[in-house]
């Protein structure tokens, strides 16, 4: 306990919680834990304190009206209407506790885009189940393993992202949060990027784009700004964004009539390392080319530069938020 007077008279109980490590799934073991009764001029706080305090941890702390610090520093001590003290980004002073999975891999993309995508919100999932979405049905990649599935999913878990259910199988319990998770760990890098310079414009451009839709067994998409643009419009530009598998790039550079530039570029191809990105793609109407799911489209334009975190934000606060709600999931 420390105490603090109350510039009025009376004062602040700070109950500080110390623990060597602390997952996020068992949090509410320690936040329902019952305070002793306050004193008239008493102010309760509850406060955790480990070597390290996560991300995850600190939004947990937040959203349950605690506060936080680690041994380095960080903290948000939250003592209402006296002070308030936060600082975040120092150096842990402990080596955090290793992550139970890498959320950067395509393999974990795909079973967090099932996860994510607004039409499976509300699912009661098993990992069996998850083993078999993530991919489009014509893909001819392999599965994850079950053994991949059964450690994003542990992983997961740990973190509260997810809630198991009463007879069985589990539920996304924070879409907005674990969408930050994997923005943070998404390596928008890996996919090759090429700039191209076609004479189609306007109309033609896309009826050409549609044509290459239609090839059976291909895929490709609009990305990034394009999506969004069908999404959820915030942000315009010149540059059209496609993803295309790379059995179909020659295709579309006859088709489009494109050729590669080092500037002046008016065509931007995203060709993938994985075919997860064409997971559940958002089809549209009018007869258009499909544009990549909202999920992949936000991490896309979250790291694609330019403007692309402000169309992100536009298109979550637009169509993911707003789509999770309807479907009852926590945003």
């Amino acid at each position: 306990m420390a105490t603090l007077p109350l510039p009025k008279g009376g004062k602040a109980v700070l109950y500080v919680e110390c623990k060597g490590e602390l997952r996020p799934s068992l949090f509410p073991l320690v936040g329902g834990k019952a305070l002793p009764a306050s004193g008239r001029h008493e102010v309760a706080v509850r406060v955790l304190a480990m070597p390290f305090v996560s991300p995850r941890m600190a939004d947990l702390c937040k959203e349950s009206g605690w506060s936080w610090f680690d041994l380095a520093g960080n903290c948000l001590i939250d003592v209402p209407g006296v002070l308030r003290l936060e600082r975040i980004g120092n150096t842990p002073a402990h080596r955090p506790p290793k992550a139970g999975a890498n959320l950067g891999t395509p393999e974990a993309g795909r079973v967090i885009r099932a996860l994510l995508a607004p039409e499976n919100a509300g699912i009661r999932w098993k990992q069996r189940d998850l083993q078999i979405h993530g991919l489009p049905p014509q893909s001819l990649q392999s599965p994850v393993s079950l053994g991949l599935v059964n450690k994003v999913v542990r992983h997961l878990r740990d973190e509260a992202f997810i809630e198991d259910l009463p007879g069985g199988g589990f539920q996304l319990r924070d879409p907005w949060k674990l969408l930050l998770a994997w923005r943070a760990a998404y390596r928008f890098g890996r996919h090759e990027r090429r700039a191209y310079f076609t004479l189609l414009q306007g109309k033609r451009l896309h009826d050409a784009l549609a044509r290459l839709d239609l090839h059976p067994g291909g895929f490709s998409a609009y990305a990034a700004f394009s999506a969004a643009e069908f999404q959820a419009p915030h942000v315009r530009q010149a540059k059209v964004w496609v993803y295309v598998s790379a059995r179909e790039v020659a295709r579309l550079e006859k088709t489009l009539e494109a050729k590669t530039v080092d500037s002046g570029e008016n065509l931007i191809v995203l060709i993938p390392d994985d075919d997860g990105v064409f997971y559940l793609c958002d089809a549209g109407s009018g007869g258009r080319m499909a544009a990549t799911n909202p999920v992949q489209t936000y991490v896309d334009l979250y790291h694609c530069g330019g403007r692309g975190e402000e169309a992100a934000e536009a298109l979550l606060e637009q169509r993911l938020k707003p789509e999770w709600k309807l479907k009852g999931r926590s945003v």
